[in-house]
């Protein structure tokens, strides 16, 4: 019998992405992607049926023809796209998801998830810290946060909607002096002018630090902090629906940050994965994306990078305006 997961502040990390659009139906053709022979598949990836099918499910417009075909031939890419991580990654499903019409260059427009990652990790501290429920501001962090250390080449500079670090971002919160609220400096999806309140301050860092890279001592901070700041390899992510993904091959690039808030086990089919341990993740991407909103990945092996770039973030007693 799989063991029941321990969720930690999972309704607390509120990102604030996604976009009013409805869910995905359960039509088997446009959610299972993978199926028995190339005819099906290749007979499910050419027929327009199922883009319009796509359209009406997301809400989906185009300005012209021209428009409309392109996003139908990236449409049917992402299919095969997610035909390929089925095969390799079995434990999970991947096929249809809100994505499927952007190239791999327009997923993300904003390069912000850094500060998405750090927030969260705030969020749920300040929670623990105060027993307050604070939705704050990533937009602070993406206009104002430019935190960096060229000569100890330490992580490298935040740049806004171009990247940054999680660290760069509590160092740069603990210097302010904290963050506003998301109601008071709400997120744009895009660089703009700081203008920071320092008056309107909520939550503040009292201190962080890097975690361990091995998984029970990860773990052990899960539960004794709280939400923990991770970076991961988000190849994967796009075409992801459910399950637990544990893909054959995942390089430790990290280009990703998430906000890491449980772990569990599954059982699993195969003989070599009779009891597959995973870590729960809470993604920017909005709650109609994956597991509504969460990422689950195998636990224990690095997988994609998850376990290489942990850091925990303590609150203060901060009074709220």
């Amino acid at each position: 019998m799989a063991a029941l997961p321990l969720l930690l502040a999972l309704s607390l990390l509120s990102c604030g992405l996604a976009a009013a659009v409805p869910a995905v139906a359960d039509d088997p053709l446009i959610r299972q992607v993978v199926s028995e022979g190339v005819e099906a598949v290749d007979s499910l990836l050419h027929a327009e049926h199922h883009f319009s099918l796509f359209k009406a499910q997301y809400g989906k417009s185009y300005a012209s023809q021209e428009e409309h075909d392109y996003r139908f031939s990236v449409f049917k890419a992402n299919l095969r796209l997610a035909k390929r991580h089925q095969l390799m990654d079995p434990s999970a499903v991947h096929g249809v998801t809100k994505f499927s019409d952007l190239t791999v260059e327009e997923f993300g427009s904003c390069g912000s998830c850094w500060s998405f990652s750090a927030v969260g990790a705030l969020e749920g501290a300040n929670f623990l810290a105060t027993g307050k429920l604070i939705s704050l501001s990533e937009q602070q962090l993406v206009d104002c946060d430019h935190e960096c250390d060229p000569e100890e080449k330490r992580d490298g500079c935040d740049e806004g909607c171009n990247g940054g670090f999680m660290n760069n971002a509590f160092e740069y919160t603990l210097k302010v002096g904290g963050l506003q609220t998301e109601k008071d400096y709400p997120y744009t999806g895009r660089d703009g002018v700081c203008q920071v309140n320092k008056n309107k301050i909520v939550a503040s860092v009292s201190n962080f630090s890097v975690v361990s890279t091995d998984d029970d001592q990860i773990a052990a901070n899960l539960v004794k902090y709280g939400p923990l700041a991770v970076g991961i390899n988000a190849a994967w992510m796009q075409t992801y629906m459910k399950g637990v993904s544990c893909p054959y091959i995942c390089t430790k690039r990290i280009d990703h940050g998430v906000v890491l808030v449980g772990y569990g086990s599954a059982g699993y089919a195969p003989v070599h994965f009779k009891e597959m341990p995973y870590w729960i993740i809470k993604n920017s991407w909005g709650a109609n994306w994956g597991e509504e909103g969460y990422y689950k990945i195998c636990r224990g092996h690095d997988m994609c990078g998850v376990e290489s770039m942990v850091s925990t973030v303590s609150a203060a007693l901060t009074t709220s305006n």
